[in-house]
């Protein structure tokens, strides 16, 4: 959309350019959708920004946004089109320019103390459509979560197309006992909060989830898998925990890995040249909120390439610059929300303050140690 500034030149003046590598105190010229000059110095004419940052537009591979926005509170269900108007809007305000929703595929209908239903499709024919009238700001691609402890995996699978925009297929297994829950402890405590499950019924409900993916797990992973191809997207493991199960990924041809749960994983990842996701949130909170590996340990150890709003989308720059401190060098810490995701997923136009990319860009300054985002620029077109 082009209704808060549309210029076919934009020139943002004085300002400290997060560039490739290293930051320069300079200017950035934006002409016709793309970068069309990066110099240093001032440059005449054009928004003065007061010596603020000038970085690329962030590039978000996993939010679950969307979902507050659909349910803001537990069972009340808000218009799906002004949900994603909504969610647009947040992400648009906290400078993430390019967002890939991440909408669960894989259900169970069969029981009905058990049911959560399909949505995958018609969501994305939501979003699809809502972003064809030109009412989004930023530039939206889907993430199918392939949920193999399901029922309906496959025939979700079925329902999509290259023509979908999928970006990016995880593959999650969320069976009790291992990965993301390999405490069951905690696993208790996050179903019966989040369902409202009985206690009483908490075993049973493990069981039943044991024997969906006795039966149907590998079947359920290897059609993730074929899926992802027929796509022409990027797949990505989810909760990684041992170097086994990461062995396992790198067989499957994954470059991504969502939240590995283990220095161990972490190590094994980049051995086998899969790029490390880890949650903002768990950046900025000091630890995870499930008991796993803290994200500032992996980026200590110089095992974290990727962040990832998750939950919480202003956490995604507050993050990048957090690490930027820590790591003493803020165009690498920059990197881990801008390049590095945008490379890791295939959009090689875009994620970098370099001619001939599109012109995604975000202005921002530092108050009270915290990232204020004071414009945002879609293609060279204001958006926030």
């Amino acid at each position: 959309m082009k209704d808060i500034s549309q210029q076919d030149e934009v020139i943002l003046s004085n300002a400290k350019l997060i560039l490739p590598g290293e930051v320069i105190d300079g200017h950035v010229v934006m002409r016709n959708g793309k970068v069309a000059e990066v110099g240093t110095g001032p440059a005449s004419g054009g928004v003065d920004c007061d010596g603020d940052w000038v970085a690329p537009g962030l590039v978000e591979l996993h939010t679950d946004n969307l979902e507050r926005h659909m349910q803001p509170r537990p069972k009340v269900n808000w218009p799906h089109q002004a949900a994603i108007v909504a969610h647009d809007r947040e992400l648009a305000g906290c400078g993430i320019t390019t967002v890939f929703d991440a909408i669960r595929v894989g259900s169970i209908v069969s029981d009905a103390g058990k049911r959560y239903g399909k949505y995958a499709r018609s969501m994305a024919d939501e979003i699809l459509s809502m972003q064809s009238k030109g009412a989004l700001r930023i530039s939206h691609r889907l993430h199918l979560r392939a949920e193999t402890c399901s029922e309906t995996l496959l025939e979700e699978l079925e329902e999509f197309g290259p023509e979908d925009r999928v970006g990016i297929v995880s593959l999650m297994d969320h069976t009790p006992g291992q990965r993301q829950f390999r405490d069951i402890g905690k696993f208790e405590d996050y179903v019966c909060g989040k369902h409202g499950l009985s206690k009483e019924g908490f075993a049973d409900y493990c069981d039943f989830l044991t024997g969906l993916h006795d039966k149907l797990g590998a079947a359920h992973e290897a059609g993730s898998v074929a899926a992802a191809a027929r796509f022409g997207a990027v797949l990505a493991s989810h909760d990684d925990t041992t170097a086994d199960q990461v062995a396992v990924s790198a067989g499957h041809g994954i470059r991504m890995a969502e939240f590995p749960t283990t220095v161990e994983a972490a190590r094994a990842c980049h051995a086998h040249n899969i790029k490390v996701i880890m949650g903002a949130p768990n950046l900025v909170r000091g630890g995870s909120h499930s008991g796993n590996v803290a994200a500032s340990e992996l980026a200590d150890l110089d095992l974290l390439d990727i962040l990832s709003s998750d939950y919480v989308p202003a956490a995604l720059l507050l993050a990048a610059v957090q690490l930027g401190e820590l790591w003493g060098d803020m165009a690498r810490g920059i990197g881990t929300v801008t390049s590095a995701p945008a490379r890791a997923s295939g959009l090689a136009d875009r994620g970098m303050l370099e001619p001939g990319q599109r012109a995604d860009l975000i202005r921002f300054s530092m108050i009270a140690g915290v990232p204020a985002v004071r414009g945002v620029w879609v293609q060279g077109d204001r958006v926030a």
